[in-house]
């Protein structure tokens, strides 16, 4: 419970604004002790401007009832510091006691002086203002105020700082509670959810997210990445339903044909020679479809060499042409050869004759009888290309994304390789396949090296 998400969070959350009440408040009570103080001080030292004319107009006239004096100052005290012995006034203001200010002191005050004093063990703050008679320093007045009135101001501004602080602390609790819950809601969805796709159930649904937090960037590629994971799975198994069939096929011919010859069924030569001629297409069927499994793999673990030649692609058009002329002439497709260009290139001869057949036999695949097929070499802009279009039903931008992935099939037939690995070839080369196609109206596939 202590080390979970759901404690930790609103945890450090309060933590947080405590942390910064409690700053905050210091900083409030340090600046409120300086402004109380500067505040103070300002009080006594307008409160010794008055008395000091008051004073100095009546000295040696008429007495002013001390009484009367304190009345008027609101409760602050005043004092008398002679400058030097005798120099007393004659109304009833007490002397400073003994000690709390010598006479040396008393006479260096030319200007009003702010000083902390302890009177009769009481802590003030003071000002004293020299009392000149003509032109000769008497003495000081002095005007005091207890501290402990700053004080009591300071005990009022803790005591509504901790109230407003105890009232932030319940709320900030409740918004951090509030938070934690939107926040470890999704998230422990999204665990649950990980522990279905992890036990193999690909089609777990997640609550819909709301918003633009990461929260639900987070669903939304969850979702994301488990429909990837159904699709993977469901390539798969296709994948695996297709290349048994794939391999079942010239199996069992293969097995078939080598019964017959060693039982003894075939004892005219010329049908014997025929069953061998079964067999060994059927076994070349066989090794064409395991070396694209292996080139698939080689290319996925970047493990695929490329070989560096001189490459005529005008002769490795013709050858890669040439092997589909047969099956064109008997489907009766339109199948043209156009050079528009003659390049020589450096390159892997072999595997861009594997890509061009692989895009042929895609064409031948979908082409209907009667249809048409063309190859067009060209090279312009730096760049050679390779393209072969077709009459065939044409693919769906839905379906674009798609076509180029490892065993997937739009039909189901076949192993779905074909296309995926002329793309990654093309890739390994430094060039690249672009597709160019519309429902009903037949696609073009353009291989595109570069020339240098």
């Amino acid at each position: 419970m202590l080390g979970s998400l759901r404690f930790r969070l609103p945890a450090f959350f309060l933590l947080g604004i405590m942390l910064a009440g409690l700053v905050a408040a210091l900083i409030s009570i340090r600046f409120f002790q300086n402004y109380n103080r500067a505040r103070a001080v300002d009080e006594l030292r307008s409160e010794s401007v008055g008395i000091v004319r008051l004073y100095a107009r009546q000295a040696g006239v008429e007495a002013v009832p001390y009484r009367n004096l304190i009345r008027a100052l609101g409760g602050d005290r005043v004092y008398w510091a002679p400058a030097f012995r005798g120099a007393t006034l004659l109304q009833n203001i007490p002397d400073l006691p003994a000690g709390v200010v010598d006479r040396a002191r008393v006479r260096s005050i030319q200007r009003p002086t702010t000083m902390e004093l302890k009177i009769g063990g009481t802590k003030v703050i003071a000002v004293a203002r020299p009392l000149r008679l003509g032109s000769q320093l008497f003495g000081a007045l002095v005007v005091a105020k207890p501290q402990s009135q700053l004080r009591s101001r300071l005990v009022t501004l803790i005591e509504r700082l901790a109230i407003a602080f105890g009232g932030g602390v319940i709320v900030a609790s409740l918004l951090g509670v509030y938070l934690t819950r939107r926040i470890t809601r999704p998230l422990l969805a999204l665990s649950e959810a990980a522990d279905e796709v992890a036990g193999g159930n690909y089609g777990v649904e997640l609550p819909t997210p709301k918003g633009s937090d990461e929260i639900s960037h987070l669903s939304t590629r969850f979702s994301d990445m488990a429909a990837k994971l159904a699709e993977s799975e469901q390539l798969s198994r296709n994948f695996l339903m297709s290349v048994s069939h794939e391999l079942r096929t010239p199996l069992t011919a293969i097995r078939g044909h080598v019964s017959a010859v060693r039982d003894g069924v075939i004892d005219d030569p010329e049908m014997r020679e025929a069953s061998l001629e079964v067999i060994s297409e059927e076994a070349m069927r066989l090794e064409r479809l395991v070396g694209d499994v292996l080139d698939l793999a080689k290319l996925d673990a970047h493990r695929f060499t490329v070989l560096q030649e001189e490459v005529d692609m005008e002769h490795l058009s013709e050858r890669a042409y040439a092997a589909f002329g047969e099956e064109a002439r008997r489907r009766a497709i339109n199948y043209k050869l156009r050079l528009d260009a003659r390049p020589v290139i450096v390159t892997d001869g072999d595997r861009v004759l594997q890509i061009i057949v692989n895009l042929l036999s895609n064409a031948f695949r979908w082409t209907p009888e009667g249809g048409r097929i063309e190859v067009r070499l060209g090279a312009e802009n730096g760049s050679v290309s390779v393209c072969v279009a077709d009459s065939g039903p044409g693919i769906s931008p839905e379906e674009r994304d798609r076509i180029f992935r490892p065993f997937w099939s739009r039909d189901g037939g076949g192993t779905g390789l074909g296309l995926a690995i002329a793309s990654e070839l093309a890739l390994a080369l430094g060039g690249r396949i672009e597709l160019q196609s519309e429902p009903g109206l037949g696609s073009r596939f353009e291989l595109v090296l570069p020339a240098n």
